[in-house]
């Protein structure tokens, strides 16, 4: 072999030996970039992948705390449950197992939605002022085709999420009750499943809703809305656990340690003040008189005047925290007797009194001389009696006169007896113009600014006096009364008797003194101005057999809300306590805006007497005076 051959052999393999070593180098370079990729520039990423493949974590549920009621008296009451939790059904579709859509809507209609839309056709057309006004068989047709309308449409629907091909997943509904789950099952429905899930649940519906509120979806997240539920939404809901878990070769859970695993702390439960009996009887009269009367809505709330306690608290229109979605206005969400804000009328003629009682200005046979109307100063216009077209004046007229007859101008006389500042002072200390603080969300503090700078108008302090010009809640307006039946004391309102922990560890709510407003002298000579009032005025109906009651009577005007000054509307309310030697309780009765009746007399005093005296048969309270048998 030639040497020029050698050496070119030796350079071709020298050159592959060179070629296989850069690879080998070029390699190892891509091995040590990907180890550093993996280790080290990107660790957090994949060892955040593989946990996911290798671990599980989950979140858990805790239960939800209930709210119980009372019923039954003292020392011997059941407990029973006005909000508590429920499995629900969910039912859903998957339409991509489904052949004939039409069918199974149809079916679907039927059972879920056939009853409601009954229902909610009957309301349609009762709500219909046209149709109201025709015969039986045309509201019979009207209801008809208002039905066949929405089962059309409800029909329709359902044929469009089943007919969605491919679709794994539809949502048909939700908190289904167990009835009609029964009925789902029965029909084997093609493509229609369902999953149990624990849901929000209130057995006595529409009893107490807008005291409950209710709990719903904020986000992604479940939580208490309005009422208790939102005022105590931290204590319900409890605390969220969690547990992480890794998975073995197999795929089963390994929790190594206790740090892992986060035991869900359930929520507390509330036992309420109200008792179940006093409740359901005053919200079922309430919910009548409102029809009778045919008035815009209305409220009761009875209070133990010792205590400050919430005995019942109840208004009309009201929803089902079950299904309150199906609630057309939302403002029925709010609780009126804290929310709504209005002119108080006659009912607040008793504050000015207590006032002027209180400070010697007047006595109750203090006499001023009644001519009907007044003139205020910087005021152009007399201010008459609610009777002065009828009857005129007065004449010479003592204190309680003025409240028997409910007089605008001796309401006025008393408070400029002590002047506007003084009477502004009292006012205040009923508490009026701030919040009671009582444990419900969406209270209204009232709005007395008229009368609380420095220089207060006449006119200003003279139509407060007899309670217009200033605004009040319903709870304030009770609770003014509460401190005149507990001699002069004001106390603070509250509604949860005790809140449970968990572990059963009681914190029980006790009773506040706010303020003493009055002397003992001053509430017992005015609480004798309101048994009068009741005996001999517009409250007789108020009455109740074998008994004193003392209270008063108001007709408020409602401004108008298109233009200056008040308008057609009125609010009729009546605030009573009884027995008068020991006061077991405190009612207010009110009415918006009765249709068939000009005075509080004949609408929200027949109300409070009825409530009254199933109150006092209820408590077994003994009777105080005769009972004299009509002849």
């Amino acid at each position: 072999m030639k040497p020029w051959k050698n050496k070119k052999n030796n350079t071709e393999k020298n050159s592959r030996i060179n070629i296989m070593i850069a690879i080998i180098f070029v390699l190892g370079g891509l091995v040590i970039l990907k180890l550093y990729d993996l280790q080290i520039r990107n660790y957090d990423r994949y060892r955040d992948m593989a946990a996911r493949q290798q671990q599980v974590s989950s979140k858990l549920e805790p239960k939800r705390g209930r709210i119980f009621i009372e019923d039954g008296q003292e020392g011997r009451s059941d407990l029973y449950p006005l909000a508590t939790n429920k499995q629900f059904a969910t039912i859903f579709a998957k339409p991509n197992m489904i052949t004939d859509p039409q069918k199974v809507a149809e079916s679907l209609y039927e059972i879920i939605n056939k009853n409601l839309v009954e229902n909610e056709a009957s309301l349609i057309v009762a709500e219909d002022k046209e149709i109201a006004e025709q015969n039986e068989e045309f509201k019979k047709i009207k209801k008809e085709l208002e039905i066949n309308r929405i089962k059309d449409e409800k029909i329709t629907e359902y044929v469009r999420i089943l007919s969605k091909q491919g679709d794994p997943y539809e949502l048909i509904a939700k908190k289904v009750d167990d009835e009609i789950l029964s009925q789902v099952k029965a029909a084997k429905l093609e493509g229609i499943d369902y999953i149990l899930e624990s849901g929000r649940f209130y057995p006595e519906k529409n009893i107490g809703s807008q005291i409950l509120g209710f709990v719903g979806y904020v986000g992604d997240s479940k939580e208490g809305r309005y009422g208790l539920e939102g005022f105590f939404n931290m204590e319900l809901a409890g605390k969220i656990g969690s547990v992480k878990a890794d998975r073995n070769a197999v795929g089963d859970l390994i929790i190594f340690n206790d740090k892992d695993y986060n035991k869900a702390e359930d929520g507390s439960d509330l036992l309420l003040t109200i008792n179940r009996s006093i409740q359901f009887e005053a919200c079922k009269k309430l919910s009548e008189s409102v029809l009778r009367h045919g008035a815009q809505g209305g409220s009761v709330i009875i209070m133990d005047p010792k205590s400050g306690a919430i005995i019942a608290m109840c208004s009309s229109p009201d929803y089902d925290p079950n299904n309150y979605k199906l609630t057309k206005d939302i403002n029925v969400y709010n609780n009126p007797v804290i929310f709504n804000q209005f002119e108080p009328g006659s009912t607040f003629k008793s504050i000015t009194m207590a006032a002027a009682l209180d400070q010697g200005k007047v006595a109750p046979e203090t006499t001023f001389d009644d001519k009907g109307f007044i003139m205020v100063e910087g005021w152009p216009k007399p201010i008459k009696n609610s009777d002065y077209e009828s009857f005129g004046g007065h004449g010479t007229t003592d204190m309680t006169t003025v409240l028997v007859n409910s007089l605008n101008t001796g309401a006025i006389y008393s408070m400029e007896k002590i002047g506007p500042q003084v009477f502004s002072q009292y006012v205040k200390k009923f508490g009026f113009g701030e919040k009671t603080g009582i444990e419900l969300e969406t209270e209204s503090p009232g709005n007395i600014s008229n009368i609380s700078s420095k220089k207060v108008r006449p006119i200003n302090a003279a139509t407060a006096s007899f309670g217009q010009g200033i605004t009040v809640t319903a709870l304030q307006m009770i609770g003014s009364y509460v401190a005149i039946a507990n001699g002069g004391i004001l106390m603070k309102p509250y509604i949860v008797k005790e809140i449970v922990n968990p572990n059963g560890e009681k914190v029980t709510t006790q009773p506040k003194q706010i303020r003493r407003v009055i002397t003992e002298k001053t509430a017992s000579l005015l609480t004798g101005m309101l048994v009068r009032t009741v005996e001999e005025g517009h409250a007789k109906r108020a009455q109740v057999p074998g008994y004193y009651v003392a209270g008063k009577t108001g007709t408020a005007q409602v401004a108008s809300s298109d233009s200056k000054g008040y308008g057609a509307q009125t609010i009729h309310s009546f605030i009573g306590y009884t027995p008068i030697n020991d006061p077991k309780f405190v009612i207010m009765t009110l009415l918006n805006d009765p249709k068939d009746a000009r005075f509080a007399e004949s609408t929200a005093v027949p109300l409070f007497g009825e409530i009254a005296k199933f109150a006092l048969n209820f408590y077994q309270v003994p009777q105080e005076r005769t009972v004299v048998e009509k002849k």
